[in-house]
């Protein structure tokens, strides 16, 4: 439209004579051909990069190693450069979006960075490569489009999606030496707590059931050291393997909300019982990879 508009102007300006139409012709010439050098120089020597643990997913919001399945990931990019010019209006977005693409806009300061989020959905649990992006700006008139694509070399580990309705979790296994068989509640909560007592720490409140009942319990730690949780694959009731890690993660997360031990067992890997953050990313890499 830009080309047609000026060859317009300038067989008008040729008819009829009109230097002030030569004038208008050249003058929008110009400022397109600089706005071409404009916008080029408006992405190059941009970098970019992934910050690693910061990407969020449904369910559970977390780092970029708790994305799961079927769920929309975001994964944060920062643009930096070190020239002393600012760099408005640059986009980013997933290249196999071609057709509707999602794109995420930053103005980049003088010397400086910024942070853009891209999102994607995990189809599937594994390991996978960080989607290829691209990059573009058609700053300042609009009558170019300047992009680069660019593949990062960093994966992402997927982890089944949880069942939505798990069943509640498994009875406890009695440990070495020990006798009799842990129960569990249709709430998916072991028995096996008492009455809070002044001085107990605050790792052992069972807060979900002081939600419920407005009474304050701690968990009876003489009670889990004579029975041991584990989420067994061998235990789940259903016989697709797909399904059996999808309701061994949901158990996981659930064992974890409690704040109980739990060991995990699957083909070809046993992890021992424990908690924490670091013991259930454990056992959801594992059920990724399995």
């Amino acid at each position: 439209m830009l080309a047609i508009t000026l060859l317009v102007l300038l067989v008008a300006s040729i008819n009829y004579q009109l230097n002030l139409g030569y004038l208008l012709t050249f003058m929008l010439a110009g400022a397109a051909v600089i706005g071409m050098h404009v916008t080029h120089g408006n992405l190059r020597g941009v970098t970019m990069n992934l910050i690693a643990g910061r990407a969020d997913s449904t369910p559970g919001n977390g780092s970029i190693g708790q994305i799961f399945a079927g769920s929309t990931a975001n994964i944060e990019v920062r643009l930096s450069h070190t020239r002393k010019s600012q760099r408005p209006s640059l986009g980013l977005a997933l290249l196999d979006d071609a057709h509707s693409p999602h794109w995420a806009w930053a103005d980049i300061p003088a010397q400086g960075s910024s942070t853009v989020n891209v999102a994607f959905k995990a189809e599937r649990r594994g390991l996978h490569r960080v989607p290829v992006l691209q990059a573009e700006t058609r700053y300042p008139l609009g009558t170019f489009r300047v992009w680069t694509v660019w593949r990062p070399k960093s994966e992402v580990l997927v982890y089944p999606a949880p069942e939505p309705h798990a069943p509640a979790l498994p009875s406890g296994e009695p440990r070495s030496g020990g006798a009799g068989a842990a129960r569990v509640q249709q709430s998916g909560e072991f028995d096996g707590v008492r009455a809070y007592r002044r001085g107990d720490p605050l790792k052992l409140v069972v807060w979900k059931k002081a939600a419920k009942s407005d009474e304050l319990v701690s968990r009876d730690t003489q009670q889990s050291q004579r029975y041991e949780l584990w989420l067994d694959y061998a235990a789940c009731a259903t016989t697709e393997h797909e399904a059996k890690l999808s309701r061994l993660t949901a158990w996981v997360i659930a064992a974890d909300k409690l704040g109980s031990d739990y060991g995990l067992r699957i083909p070809g890997r046993e992890i021992k019982p424990a908690s924490g953050e670091a013991h259930k990313r454990a056992c959801l890499e594992a059920l990724a990879l399995c």
